[in-house]
């Protein structure tokens, strides 16, 4: 079974870092792109930046750009988003994405809070 887990997220000040990780599982890594969304509260969810099995980068959010750095790791199946000068609005939960030729798979989320 595909499995994406999540973790990294907590509690940070403004200004500060996180970096969330996420590891796949149950299918053949490295063939696919990869993606970080985003849900704040009241909000739909949204794309924040994806990942071709190349490892080229693509940031789907403006306000991102510059801040947030996506990166995989395809030896030991990981996908990784840096995410440094924090602001509150990016506050929410981040889900790791795996799109497969079959479905698109979702982790469970890592919860960051910027105050």
């Amino acid at each position: 079974d595909v499995q994406l887990v999540e973790s990294g997220g907590g509690s940070v000040a403004a200004g500060g870092s996180l970096r969330l990780s996420c590891a796949a599982s149950g299918y053949s890594y490295g063939t696919n792109c990869m993606a970080w969304f985003r849900q704040a509260p009241g909000q739909e969810r949204e794309e924040v930046a994806e990942i071709r099995a190349s490892g080229a980068p693509r940031y789907l959010v403006d306000s991102v750009k510059g801040r947030l750095t996506i990166s995989r790791d395809n030896a030991k199946n990981t996908l990784d988003l840096q995410m440094d000068h924090l602001e509150p609005e990016d506050t929410g939960m981040y889900y790791c994405a795996a799109d497969l030729a079959s479905a698109a798979y979702w982790g469970d989320g890592t919860q960051v809070t910027v105050s």
